[in-house]
């Protein structure tokens, strides 16, 4: 990892990515902008029952929608699911239980879900760091499984259904930390080298913007967005960066200042009268590089990932 990648980034988060970043850039959002009746449409949104995936359940179902979390544990979905039709008075919040790292697993419910649903907005927001090099079940780095394969399988395998509904979007929870990656298609499974989970989070960021473009361009009917929803004080944060949450505590944003991006992206009209394959930060576009990074990757490498992710997916369809 750049020193000199870090270093600008990090000194960008201070200014950016905080509460008071959040805040300052909130003076300028058209709050109308969420101002709309969602039903009759679907969201499914992974990663549902803490942080950000289920703040914006939350304010998703507030508006009508119909919600469809994707959970790992159920006990803790279950909770989520009660609190938010609670405070929701929306009875149309449906829980299905996926370990986003299971290959199988994702691909039988995607398909599952396809035949028997309807979607219009696909929220990939699940994700993991774990700090130490630890397989699946199915022999694959945990945080490739479930950062970047597990979120390629669920969203090609949906995107056939989406293509059948009006203003179809998907919109992929990505983080600033990408900005200090360059993508290494060569190891995409960490297997080099001495492993560092924040890094391999990192990398995993970097995939998921790519193919946040790559698919905007294949798939034009449906309106593709990533973002960065800033640090924000959530339990993946707590258990994951335990020295960074303790030392940054006071300045991290809310759950909801994190989601804040996220449903704008999912819900407003201003969102979609952006490009398809962007990436956001507090409901505007913005680079995907930082300046003099050297972080670009060529065609060819982008072009191996999804070669490479294709393959791996169609190894375990069922």
């Amino acid at each position: 990892m750049s020193f000199y990648r870090n270093a600008v980034w990090f000194v960008k988060g201070m200014q950016e990515y905080t509460k008071s970043g959040y805040e300052a850039a909130a003076k300028h959002f058209a709050p109308a902008d969420l101002d709309v009746n969602l039903s009759g449409r679907s969201f499914m949104v992974t990663g549902a029952n803490s942080g950000i995936g289920k703040a914006t359940a939350q304010e998703i179902a507030k508006r009508g929608g119909t919600v469809h979390m994707i959970c790992r544990n159920k006990g803790r979905a279950e909770t989520a699911k009660d609190e938010i039709v609670a405070q929701s008075k929306n009875e149309n919040v449906h829980v299905h239980i996926v370990d986003m790292s299971s290959v199988r697993q994702v691909w039988e419910f995607a398909q599952n879900f396809s035949q028997n649903n309807k979607l219009h907005v696909l929220i990939n927001n699940a994700g993991c760091m774990v700090n130490q090099r630890e397989l699946t079940e199915e022999g694959l780095e945990k945080n490739f499984a479930t950062n970047t394969l597990g979120t390629y399988i669920l969203t090609t395998a949906l995107i056939p259904a989406m293509k059948k509904v009006e203003d179809p979007r998907v919109i992929t929870v990505s983080s600033g930390g990408m900005l200090t990656q360059k993508l290494n298609v060569d190891d995409l499974q960490s297997e080099k080298g001495t492993f560092d989970g924040t890094m391999t989070y990192a990398q995993n960021k970097r995939q998921q913007v790519i193919l946040t473009e790559r698919w905007a361009s294949q798939h034009k009917e449906i309106h593709f967005s990533s973002m960065h929803p800033g640090w924000a004080d959530t339990p993946a944060v707590q258990s994951s960066m335990p020295s960074f949450h303790a030392k940054m505590q006071s300045k991290l944003r809310t759950e909801a200042m994190g989601a804040d991006t996220v449903v704008w992206l999912a819900v407003s009209a201003a969102a979609i009268k952006q490009p398809s394959g962007l990436f956001f930060q507090d409901r505007k576009p913005v680079a995907t590089h930082l300046p003099l990074a050297s972080s670009r990757s060529s065609p060819q490498e982008e072009e191996k990932l999804l070669a490479v992710l294709e393959e791996f997916a169609q190894s375990f369809k069922p």
